[in-house]
């Protein structure tokens, strides 16, 4: 009977590693899930927390501190306190993983964010009513999230290298963003209607259950069970720089067998401020920065939008608003996924982002203008904006950053992915608080406005991008030649 613990010197069954492979994909697939599930619920109470129309707000007062006219402005700053927490801990939390146990900090992560979550929805029952309690839990969540994205890159990194493939891997596999806010959505909405507090203990007790499962059964890098690199990915990885990288090194690993990599010590991870200045890191971190702005925008603002601007000319109830939303994720599925592909097949990261961009213009504008008419355009449109808003915030986070933290400039220096994955995700993350929060103020004059914020939002992103996607250009126009 075969065993998957082998001496060195022999190479593993191909079937072990497809196994552990598929493994790793699923638990770092159902870890960012639960990261993404448990940041919904504010999205889904908010218009329980404050009702903006005087016959909502008879029936239900909402939620001191956020009733009154003041409401949407401190839901706004709810917001900020997360999503501010999130991007300043995020560099934080790259930097730790490039040097900690990658499975444990994953697990101790998910297991904070269980427990902020759930804080937050026992204030249901034990009737708080204080401002900084809700903002202190913000911030505390926001932090222990912040260590969620490093950590998943880099264990999937360590997997899978350089494939042709990789836009698209990652494209399907990053789509856990969308899933997560699609199950967080439902969940969250389901047992509204039994409290609100339900709503965060739910979501909260369910990224704690992975986080222990990931805590027992992760394996973050092939080496940890023997594997060994083929003769081809160890000439392109020589130059790549030598060693293998705690992340995506220069290997051409597929769902191949793998050779044992020699233990060339251990390397230090790159420098912060290294990891800025390596080439297309600043572009793509800044174009982020506008991109997560809008993505975030309706990630925690969408359901309360449909809620009070109704679909057809009636108002749908909380849960019907927050169901609703998913289609927007489910446009995000496909568009990440298309988005991968299409940059894999061309070869080029820069135009496929801006081309994704230019269209969400357009898409937004239609959904605004006409996604209140009637169900079915509601839902179309919703789910055009969806595709178009999400690709390229999808690519960037996952295809860009790792094509970007294992470029040939870090040769010598290979423990970079993390770091320049929280570099890129982080600064997205500053536009992400700061896209709510905005929304929470600019939304009292009303939704035109938002929109208005929005699509400038994306100009700027295109901005970032365009000296990248006409380089991308120029070389593919020279190849034809």
């Amino acid at each position: 009977m075969e065993t998957e613990t082998l001496a060195p010197d022999h190479r593993l069954p191909r079937r072990s590693l497809l196994f552990h492979q598929i493994s790793v994909l699923l638990l770092t697939f159902s870890a960012y899930t639960s990261f993404h599930a448990s940041r919904k619920p504010p999205s889904i109470v908010k218009s329980v927390l404050s009702p903006s129309s005087s016959a909502a707000a008879a029936i239900n007062g909402g939620w001191a501190p956020f009733a009154g006219p003041r409401g949407p402005h401190r839901l706004g700053e709810l917001d900020l306190a997360f999503l501010s927490s999130y991007a300043l801990a995020m560099f934080a939390s790259g930097h730790l993983a490039d040097r900690a146990d990658l499975r444990r900090f994953l697990a101790l992560g998910m297991l904070a964010s269980g427990a902020a979550t759930a804080l937050f929805g026992l204030a249901f029952w034990w009737d708080l009513h204080s401002l900084a309690f809700f903002l202190a839990v913000q911030i505390a969540g926001g932090a222990a999230q912040s260590i969620g994205w490093p950590c998943v890159v880099a264990v999937v990194g360590n997997w899978f290298g350089k494939s042709r493939e990789r836009g698209l891997i990652f494209g399907i596999w990053n789509s856990h963003t969308s899933v997560g806010n699609i199950l967080g959505s439902v969940v969250a909405s389901s047992v509204l209607e039994f409290g609100w507090g339900w709503s965060f203990v739910v979501p909260g007790l369910l990224i704690a259950i992975v986080g222990v499962i990931v805590w027992a059964f992760l394996v973050v890098d092939p080496r940890d069970l023997g594997f060994e690199a083929p003769a081809s990915a160890e000439v392109e990885m020589s130059d790549a720089g030598n060693g293998a990288v705690e992340g995506l090194d220069g290997e051409e690993i597929g769902l191949l067998g793998l050779e044992k990599l020699p233990d060339s010590g251990s390397a230090e991870a790159i420098g912060f401020l290294e990891a800025w200045r390596l080439p297309g890191v600043a572009p793509y971190a800044f174009c982020l920065f506008f991109s997560k702005l809008v993505a975030y925008t309706f990630l925690y603002w969408l359901p309360f939008y449909i809620r009070h601007n109704g679909v057809a000319g009636k108002l749908v109830s909380h849960k019907t608003a927050g169901i609703l939303s998913t289609i927007f994720d489910v446009g995000g599925v496909f568009g990440g996924i298309s988005a991968g592909f299409i940059s894999d097949k061309i070869s080029a990261r820069a135009i496929t982002s801006v081309l994704f961009l230019l269209l969400s213009i357009p898409s937004l504008i239609l959904y605004r203008t006409y996604g209140s008419m009637s169900m079915h355009l509601n839902l179309g449109l919703m789910l055009l904006s969806g595709y178009f808003v999400n690709g390229p915030y999808s690519l960037i986070t996952t295809a860009v950053a790792a094509d970007l933290g294992t470029q040939d400039m870090i040769k010598g220096n290979s423990r970079a992915l993390a770091t320049v994955t929280a570099i890129i995700d982080g600064t997205g993350s500053v536009g992400a608080a700061l896209g709510p929060l905005l929304t929470g103020y600019i939304s009292t004059r009303g939704w035109n406005s938002v929109f208005f914020m929005l699509i400038v939002s994306i100009s700027f992103a295109i901005i970032f991008l365009i000296h990248l996607a006409k380089s991308e250009l120029v070389s593919k126009m020279s190849e034809q030649k």
